[in-house]
C-alpha cells in the first residue's frame, strides 16, 4: 500500500507524460503480481462503487478526528474533496505492519459492502489508524469511489509494454474485456507467449483526433476515405467459435441489449470482427440519440420498444476475416472486404455499410460537412486510404471534422467545488436561462475555462454567494457564458424541460449582462429548428 500511495503521488504531481510512464515502470518492476494486478485495475479507470454511505463516512470521520460534525462539514466545504478532508483532519495513525495493496483491497476494502453499518465503522476506523497520511488519502479515494489519477490507459499500456518487453498492441488487447485482478491475470498479461488471443475479446479501438487545420493541409483529397461521423455507441461485433459478442468502446459487453444485431451475426462467417456504430435507425437514417437512451435504460426489451426504436450497426471497418487479423492491411483493402461481407447478408439486415461521402475536392467536402446535421450526423470522418487500424487515439491517419456546435448564452446560478487538482476551487457550475422574469436551471458544465478564468470565477463565487446548500453555493446572477453542446432535446427529467449533450463552456461573455442571456423560448426554438432538419 505504501508503494502504491507513492505511485499515486508521483502521478498526481507531474503533467509530464514520460515521468508518469517512468513512475509506473518503476512500480510494476518491483510490485508483486497480486499488487500489480490491482494497480492495473485502478489505474485503468476501474474503481469500486462507493461502499459506504456518504453521511456515515462523514460522521465516522468526525468521530475519529474528535471534532463536532458541523466543523467537519465546514472543513469539507473549504477543501472540496471528501477523501482529502478526512486525511487532513484525522490524527496521524499509530502505524501497523506494512501490508500489500492486494491485502488492503481484498481483506479490508471489498468486504465493506457486506458489513452492517456498525461493522463498517469499526473496520474503517481501524484502517485509518493503521495508515499514514498519504496512504490514508489514497485509501479514502478508494472507499469513496473517487479514485482518479492523471494516467490514461494508454500510458498504463506503455508502462506495461516497457516492463514486459511486449508491444503496446499485445498489452492493449489483453486488457480489453472483462478480467479479474489477481496474480494469475498479471502473469498472463505480461507473458511472452502471445498465442493467447481470447476469442471473446474485441480489439483495442482506433480513435481519431479532431481536425485542427484546414483539410487541404492533408494533401491530395483522393488519398482520403470520407464518411459521416455518427453519434451513437461505438462497438465491435465479434463472431467466433459459433458465438456472438458485442462490445462497446467502454469495454462493456452489450449482449442481450441489441438482439436485432446479435441475431444477424449468426449469418457472419466464423472469425469475423466488425467495427462500427450502434444507432437507432429507421428508413436509412438515424433517429435522435434520445431514442437510443430509451433502449439503454431498459433491463427488459419488449416488442413495443424494439419496434419503436430499431437499432442497426453501421459498419466502419473489418478487423478480422476468417480468423485473420486484418488491422495492418490498408484501409482500402479492408473496406473492399467489408463491402463484400455486408452485401452477402440478408436483405433488410440490421448491419449497414457506412456510406462513403462523395466530393471531388476539399471545398466540395466542406459543403457536405455543413449538411451533416441534416443527415443526423456530427460531421465527417477523414481516413487515409492506406492507413492501418491502430490502437487508441493517434494523429496522422484518422481525423474527425465535426460541424460547429450548437450554443446558448446562459447565466451562472450555482457553483460547487471540483475534485482532485481542482479541489478547493469552485469549478463545477450550473447555468440558467430566462423563463419570464426568473432563471431556470438549464445545464451543468465544468470544462472550457483557462486556469486563470477559473480563479476569477472562484473569487466571484466567494464574494457573491447568496445561499448555501451543502457544498453548493447559490451565486448572484451576473456572469454570462456561452455554452456549446452537440445535441439538444426535450426532457421531462429536467426542470427546464430541455437536455443538452456534452455541454461545455465555449467562452466567458464579459460583453453581456445577465439580462442579455438567452430565454427558454429561444432554446425550445433551437430544438424545433434541429428537429425540422
Amino acid at each position: 500500500m505504501k508503494d502504491f500511495a507513492a505511485l499515486y503521488t508521483a502521478l498526481d504531481e507531474t503533467t509530464a507524460t514520460n515521468q508518469k510512464v517512468a513512475a509506473m515502470v518503476a512500480y510494476f518492476r518491483s510490485a508483486p503480481p497480486a499488487d500489480a494486478a490491482w494497480a492495473v485495475h485502478f489505474l485503468s479507470g476501474w474503481r469500486p462503487r462507493r461502499l459506504i454511505r456518504a453521511g456515515d463516512l462523514r460522521r465516522w470521520a468526525a468521530l475519529a478526528a474528535a471534532i463536532p460534525e458541523w466543523l467537519f462539514e465546514e472543513s469539507y466545504h473549504a477543501v472540496g474533496d471528501l477523501a482529502e478532508t478526512i486525511a487532513l483532519l484525522l490524527p496521524e495513525g499509530a502505524g501497523a505492519e506494512e501490508r500489500p495493496l492486494a491485502w488492503w483491497v481484498e481483506e479490508r476494502l471489498l468486504p465493506l459492502r457486506d458489513l452492517e453499518p456498525a461493522e463498517q465503522e469499526v473496520s474503517l476506523i481501524a484502517s485509518w489508524r493503521e495508515l499514514s497520511g498519504r496512504e490514508r488519502y489514497v485509501w479514502n479515494k478508494l472507499i469513496t469511489g473517487a479514485f482518479r489519477v492523471g494516467a490514461s490507459q494508454r500510458l498504463v499500456v506503455r508502462a506495461l509494454a516497457e516492463v514486459s518487453g511486449l508491444s503496446d498492441e499485445v498489452i492493449a488487447h489483453r486488457l480489453m474485456g472483462a478480467w479479474e485482478p489477481g496474480p494469475g491475470f498479471y502473469e498472463r498479461l505480461t507473458a511472452h507467449d502471445t498465442r493467447d488471443a481470447d476469442w471473446s475479446r474485441p480489439y483495442p479501438f482506433f480513435l481519431a483526433h479532431a481536425l485542427e487545420q484546414p483539410p487541404s493541409a492533408l494533401g491530395d483529397r483522393t488519398c482520403w476515405q470520407v464518411e459521416w461521423k455518427w453519434d451513437g455507441i461505438r462497438a465491435q461485433l465479434i463472431r467466433r467459435a459459433g458465438q456472438t459478442f458485442l462490445w462497446s468502446r467502454g469495454e462493456d459487453l452489450l449482449n442481450g441489449r441489441f438482439p436485432e444485431v446479435e441475431e444477424l451475426a449468426a449469418f457472419l462467417p466464423s472469425g469475423t470482427v466488425i467495427d462500427g456504430e450502434l444507432l437507432p435507425w429507421r428508413d436509412g437514417r438515424p433517429l435522435p440519440f434520445a431514442q437510443m437512451q430509451r433502449r439503454i435504460g431498459r433491463k427488459k426489451l419488449d416488442r413495443r420498444i424494439l419496434a419503436e426504436v430499431p437499432v442497426a450497426l453501421i459498419a466502419y471497418d473489418l478487423l478480422e476475416e476468417g480468423g485473420e487479423d486484418l488491422r495492418t492491411r490498408p484501409l482500402g483493402e479492408r473496406r473492399r472486404r467489408l463491402e463484400a461481407l455486408v452485401a452477402s447478408l440478408p436483405t433488410g439486415a440490421s448491419i449497414h455499410l457506412s456510406p462513403v461521402v462523395e466530393g471531388d475536392d476539399w471545398p466540395a467536402l466542406a459543403d457536405a460537412r455543413l449538411a451533416a446535421r441534416d443527415r443526423g450526423a456530427e460531421g465527417l470522418m477523414l481516413k487515409h486510404a492506406e492507413s492501418a487500424y491502430g490502437v487508441g487515439r493517434r494523429r496522422g491517419d484518422w481525423w474527425k471534422w465535426k460541424v460547429d456546435p450548437l450554443s446558448v448564452d446562459a447565466v451562472l446560478i450555482y457553483a460547487q467545488p471540483g475534485s482532485g487538482r481542482r479541489a478547493g476551487l469552485y469549478t463545477d457550475y450550473t447555468f440558467g436561462v430566462w423563463d419570464g422574469d426568473r432563471l431556470v436551471a438549464f445545464a451543468k458544465a465544468y470544462s472550457g475555462l483557462t486556469d486563470e478564468e477559473i480563479r476569477q470565477v472562484d473569487a466571484f463565487v466567494r464574494r457573491n454567494t447568496l445561499d448555501k446548500f451543502g457544498p453548493v453555493r447559490v451565486v448572484k446572477p451576473e456572469l454570462v457564458f456561452e455554452l456549446a453542446f452537440e445535441g439538444i432535446q426535450h426532457s421531462s427529467r429536467h426542470k427546464s424541460g430541455v437536455a443538452v449533450r456534452f455541454p461545455r463552456m465555449a467562452r466567458w461573455r464579459t460583453d453581456k449582462a445577465a439580462a442579455d442571456a438567452d430565454t427558454l423560448e429561444t432554446v425550445r426554438g433551437l430544438i424545433d429548428a434541429v428537429n425540422a432538419r
